[in-house]
């Protein structure tokens, strides 16, 4: 590994608070935090199992800030959670067979118009709506195919759970935030464990990392829990099409 200077790592703390913000509200913090840590000279493969493993700190943060303001409940999530896992496995096996190319073509468009949907879907709200599958359909279809994806490739991955939790299961967008976060962490796990069994995670800068994370997510899901959709609908919104457009122009 480079060796990493001081004021490169208190620049990789302050993007893995913003990444911790961003991540507790619309997911997508990955994507801030992977080219600081490349910018600060990791290896590509360090720099993945480096940010994947901090993410965690944030995710479980936030997590548990949505879990003790009643917003999430574990119980109901529980065959989504398993097959999510799964999924992850699976996708993970999956990437290393085929080529990620496809996917990085079709995915810009594929946010643009999922980005659409929360800026004017009347779904996208502060109250439940009516659920259009079942829980049971709703665990193997969506919690499966964001554990393929998750494992597979993964931008954006945030603001597509809480489209589906919305569009699909009905769920009120502080309700809908709230359950990607233990799906995010399922799928997490097992490119994460991949990563640090193969010893590729700096674990000095996953210390550093770590509090900002926890920090960030914890201000960014009080947001959440206390503004609802007017916060998470335009911050999704930007965040998406910015996930967008950085994949066609780079």
């Amino acid at each position: 590994m480079a060796e990493v200077s001081s004021l490169a790592v208190v620049g990789l703390v302050l993007a893995a608070f913003t990444g911790g913000f961003v991540s507790s509200i619309a997911g997508a913090g990955g994507m801030i935090v992977l080219p600081c840590l490349l910018w600060a000279g990791l290896p590509p493969v360090q720099a993945l199992a480096t940010n994947k493993c901090q993410s965690v700190f944030g995710t479980v943060s936030s997590a548990i800030n949505y879990f003790r303001s009643g917003q999430l409940q574990l119980a109901p999530l529980r065959a989504t959670l398993a097959w999510a896992l799964a999924g992850a496995l699976a996708g993970t096996w999956l990437v290393q067979q085929l080529d990620a190319a496809l996917l990085e073509a079709l995915l810009p468009p594929m946010l643009i118009l999922l980005a659409a949907y929360f800026a004017f879907s009347p779904r996208i709200s502060d109250v439940d709506s009516p659920p259009r599958i079942s829980a049971r359909l709703f665990a193997p279809l969506v919690g499966g195919g964001l554990g393929v994806y998750g494992g597979f490739f993964g931008p954006g991955m945030g603001s597509i759970s809480a489209a589906a939790f919305s569009g699909l299961r009905g769920f009120n967008m502080r309700r809908a935030t709230a359950s990607t976060k233990p799906v995010v962490l399922a799928t997490n796990f097992a490119s994460m464990t991949v990563f640090v069994l193969g010893g590729h995670v700096v674990w000095s800068l996953v210390a550093a990392m770590a509090v900002a994370q926890i920090i960030g997510a914890r201000l960014g899901s009080g947001l959440v829990i206390n503004r609802g959709t007017a916060l998470v609908r335009p911050v999704i919104v930007v965040t998406t099409v910015a996930i967008a457009l950085r994949l066609m122009l780079r």
